[in-house]
Parts: structure tokens; C-alpha cells; sequence
């Protein structure tokens, strides 16, 4: 993931409201939306074999997404991994942090959600921290940072918007002033072109937008809009229900 925001309400009816966008070459081959044979709930990037957003059977979820460092030399395995790890695993998101090995990456956000805990964590932060109820949105940079994009697509994210409008909002593509865009050392041209929340371009844009509401009876709704070069749709996928309740 490159862009997610989410409103974290433990205790609710609907503990959880996910938006997000994967960004990502469209060169890079990957399987939409569906139920692994393991029981989790993802996609699936067939390149390294982890994914970016995912839910298991017994209701816990993760996101990610990449802190931008041009430069860096990649760490030794996929963070895409991070998610299957934890989502296959019984750890509780703290325990979980308790026990990772964060230099075996390159830099990653990780937000990890089970019952009434959720936390956020990340190798290029001190420590993980446990999230109280509210808004929160991420890039790729560390949580909150107010990058233009993040600012709007919260904004967006009212809490009546249905799914499907949900999509529109997430394939906005409102350009940010040059003054306001983050210098994150790829170059004025490659800031230009992710600063909108939806990119598009013939090589490299936003290959999927999913929005994801859990319930405190056990109900998922998740909708999956695939696209391809320059923004064309591609996959769609509309999945159901877990096992067990949440929280």
C-alpha cells in the first residue's frame, strides 16, 4: 500500500473504515482480491509471494505500507511477509512487534489489528505504538504525516460515504501546488506524480483501490477496484464474511 486512511472505533458497531490505494509498476504481476488456501483474505503480489492488506479467519487484519528512501539498498526479505506472518500467526499485535526482526527490511509501516488492539509500528521508529480511537492516515512516511494527499483523502472519508462512492473518492486525482509537495529526494517530476491520491502514468500508478469495513458481529464488506496502465479498470472483487466476531 501507498495510501491508506482509516477510522479506528473499538467498542462500535463498525470498529474499523479502510481506504486505500496500492501503487505499484504495472509490469509487477500480482492476483486480486480472494481467500488464500491458508484462510486469509488478500492479494497477493506474485513476485516476492507476501501482499499489502489482509485479513485472517479469526479476524485479525494488517496493512502496510513502504517508507520512501531512494537509494537505500533493499533489505533481505519481502515486507510483503510481515502480513502473512502475523495474520497466520496467534500474536497479538504487540506481541508481534515484540518479536520481529525490523533490520531484515527495507523501511516499512506496519498497522496490526486484533479485537480492541491495534497498533501501529515501524523500522524507521523507536517503538510500536498502540492507537487510540480516531482518524488516522498513512503514506510513505511515518503515520499523520501531512503529505497533501493524505490531508484530502481523510478529509474525504466521511463516515456515510458508501463503498462504491468510497472508489470515486480514492481515484481522485486533484494535482497538489509544487510548494506544497514533499521532498523526499526522487525529484520534482517523481513527486508531481504521486501527489495525487490516484496516480496514473503507462508504468508505474495506482494498481488497486479496496475499501474495507469490519463489524463488531463478525461481518466484512470489502470492495477491490483493479486498474492497469494510465488508469484503466481491470479486476473487481466484492468479498463477504469471516468466521468469527471481532473484537
Amino acid at each position: 500500500m501507498c495510501l491508506i486512511a482509516f477510522d479506528w472505533r473499538p467498542g462500535s458497531s463498525t470498529p474499523l473504515r479502510l481506504w486505500a490505494n496500492r501503487d505499484e509498476f504495472y509490469a509487477r504481476p500480482t492476483e486480486p482480491l480472494h481467500r488464500w488456501d491458508n484462510g486469509l483474505w488478500a492479494g497477493r503480489d506474485l513476485q516476492a509471494g507476501g501482499t499489502w492488506l489482509g485479513l485472517s479467519e479469526r479476524g485479525a487484519w494488517a496493512a502496510l505500507t513502504n517508507v520512501r528512501e531512494p537509494g537505500t539498498p533493499p533489505g533481505p526479505r519481502s515486507r510483503g511477509e510481515l502480513i502473512t506472518e502475523f495474520l497466520l500467526s496467534d500474536l497479538t499485535p504487540r506481541a508481534f512487534f515484540q518479536q520481529w526482526s525490523p533490520e531484515d527490511y527495507s523501511g516499512v509501516n506496519l498497522l496490526l489489528g486484533y479485537g480492541d488492539q491495534l497498533v501501529f509500528g515501524s523500522n524507521r521508529s523507536v517503538e510500536s505504538r498502540l492507537l487510540e480511537p480516531g482518524r488516522y492516515g498513512l503514506s510513505n512516511a511515518s503515520l499523520d504525516t501531512p503529505w497533501p494527499k493524505l490531508n484530502r483523502i481523510k478529509s474525504l472519508m466521511a463516515p456515510a460515504v458508501a463503498s462504491t462512492d468510497a472508489l470515486a473518492y480514492l481515484r481522485d486525482r486533484l494535482q497538489p501546488a509544487d510548494a506544497d509537495l514533499p521532498d523526499t529526494g526522487i525529484g520534482l517530476e517523481w513527486e508531481r506524480l504521486l501527489g495525487p491520491i490516484f496516480i496514473q502514468s503507462p508504468l508505474y500508478g495506482t494498481r488497486s483501490s479496496s475499501v474495507l469495513t469490519l463489524t463488531s458481529d463478525g461481518r466484512f464488506d470489502w470492495l477491490e477496484q483493479g486498474y492497469g496502465p494510465e488508469g484503466a479498470l481491470a479486476q473487481t472483487q466484492l468479498q463477504g464474511r469471516l468466521m468469527r466476531p471481532i473484537g
